[in-house]
């Protein structure tokens, strides 16, 4: 299941909401190789704790298959579609894929950064500060987005308030997360 064989690839699938299990029980009744990546929790509700088992990332799953096969699993109610670069499936490298399972294999306490991490370079398309390039830092308040512009030398912190007014240029992975 972890390397290509002739015409097989990894690709990346979108399903319903909340339905990734359910969307890899239709592909595995269908013969499919399938890769759910999940993680377990401690929730805590008012009147108890208990462990739960959940997607890693929310509404995608993996699965390794041929053209003909990927069109089968876009057939399941659970899937929603195959996602696309440049007007063709996504083909995910191999080597990938394998480095993906085997980092989170491990017991490891990991999560998943929804949005725009510290570090990314970001271009301002509304506001005062419109056109802009800026770089996302750490917002000591920890209430919205701080993004760095250096103008002559010296660093002008903004607080941007709607993430949907930037665009991402460039982005560094660091481990630190930068709260929405």
């Amino acid at each position: 299941m972890e390397t290509s064989v002739g015409n097989k690839f990894w690709f990346a699938l979108y399903t319903k909401p909340r339905q990734e299990f359910k969307a890899e029980l239709q592909l595995k009744a269908v013969g499919l190789d399938v890769y759910l990546p999940t993680i377990t929790r401690l929730k805590q509700w008012s009147d108890r704790k208990k462990k739960v088992t959940e997607p890693l990332i929310n509404s995608y799953i993996f699965i390794y298959s041929s053209e003909k096969e990927r069109l089968l699993a876009l057939e399941q109610d659970a899937v929603i579609r195959c996602v696309f670069d440049c007007g063709r499936p996504a083909k995910i490298p191999d080597d990938q894929m394998r480095n993906f399972m085997e980092f989170i294999k491990e017991e490891e306490d990991y999560f998943v950064v929804n949005g725009i991490i510290k570090g990314a370079k970001v271009l301002i398309k509304d506001g005062p500060f419109i056109g802009v390039i800026g770089t996302i830092i750490e917002d000591p308040d920890g209430k919205a987005l701080a993004v760095s512009i250096e103008l002559l030398n010296r660093t002008v912190v903004a607080r941007i308030h709607a993430v949907s007014i930037l665009e991402v240029v460039s982005q560094k992975q660091e481990v630190n997360e930068i709260s929405n």
